[in-house]
């Protein structure tokens, strides 16, 4: 497994539903930003990985568990490391955390695909090469 990166996340007012906790699905948006941000720092923008490539990351397939509400406020840490690699799809491992306190946590996988066919490819060595 790799080194864990953290990003830090604040909770808004529309991150939260009527019981004043963050609804279940924006953890899927926390964990997307800690992702994006860790991609980010090992020198992969989407934007212009896309561009040179011609082609990109998508979401196939996500596992979720929560332990925790997070509230209003809540200053949380959202983590991401690589669990798996291949050579067309990656698994993400991800956890949101209050503190000592582990919220939520989650396996996504993403997928590269060429940008234009949508349709399924090898993901670039380079590209493997700064995530592995």
């Amino acid at each position: 497994m790799s080194t864990v990166f953290e990003h830090p996340i604040r909770v808004y007012w529309e991150d939260t539903d009527a019981g004043g906790i963050v609804f279940y699905a924006n953890y899927l948006k926390f964990f997307e930003r800690a992702r994006t941000e860790w991609l980010r720092t090992l020198g992969i923008g989407q934007h212009a990985l896309r561009q040179e490539t011609g082609g990109m990351f998508v979401v196939s397939e996500t596992a979720v568990k929560y332990h925790r509400p997070a509230k209003l406020d809540d200053q949380l840490r959202v983590t991401a490391t690589l669990a798996e690699g291949g050579r067309a799809s990656l698994v993400i491992a991800q956890q949101a955390w209050l503190g000592e306190t582990l919220l939520c946590e989650g396996t996504i996988r993403i997928g590269w695909v060429d940008a234009t066919a949508m349709k399924p490819a090898r993901i670039p060595s380079s590209v493997l090469e700064r995530l592995t």
